[in-house]
């Protein structure tokens, strides 16, 4: 039969043992973390640098035509303001350019990584739910934004919620009618 003190030398060694298997393994997930975090900051910049070398005008060379001029965008380019009950986890180097595809959202993102119509869309929802109401439709949100009230800026408008509503960021209450999702809004 075997004493008091040897079983709680065998369990204590059985315990250390697990918490030493543990370490490692939390040493090897940390590791691997911030190898994913380096390669997703890197494409990030990779993405910012694309957009920076897209954007600036061609320099027009002696001879050749006017320039291609540059896409105009579907909305007025203001400054948009910032989100106030956005999550700031994880800043994206530079705002995402127009046209830019919208990501799913998740706790680590902020409005920063979407388009500057989608920050200014979702600013309109936030201003909206803290001034008492929450649901907008689509007419609501171009006349927020200062969009000419025509079928092509609302269907414009219409085409970026229903993107904004698949991704998480917004979500459709009953048809044409959005409000911010609860995600994008408590930060949870």
């Amino acid at each position: 039969m075997a004493s008091v003190v040897g079983l709680l030398e065998e369990r204590a060694l059985a315990a250390r043992e697990r918490v030493e298997g543990l370490r490692e393994e939390a040493d090897r997930v940390l590791a691997e973390l911030a190898e994913a975090e380096t390669d997703w900051q890197e494409w990030l910049i990779a993405r910012q640098r694309v957009g920076e070398v897209l954007s600036v005008p061609r320099i027009r060379e002696a001879g050749a035509a006017d320039p291609v001029p540059a896409e105009e965008p579907s909305m007025p380019e203001l400054e948009p303001e910032p989100l106030a009950d956005a999550p700031a986890a994880v800043s994206v180097p530079g705002a995402a350019r127009s046209g830019s595809i919208v990501p799913v959202w998740r706790p680590a993102l902020t409005a920063d990584a979407l388009a500057v119509d989608y920050q200014r869309i979702l600013s309109a929802l936030v201003e909206r739910r803290s001034g008492g109401g929450g649901v907008m439709t689509c007419q609501e949100i171009a006349v927020v934004l200062g969009l000419e009230l025509c079928p092509t800026s609302v269907e414009g408008v219409r085409s970026k919620m229903k993107r904004l509503a698949d991704r998480g960021w917004a979500t459709e209450s009953a048809p044409g009618r959005f409000t911010l999702a609860d995600g994008p809004a408590c930060g949870s």
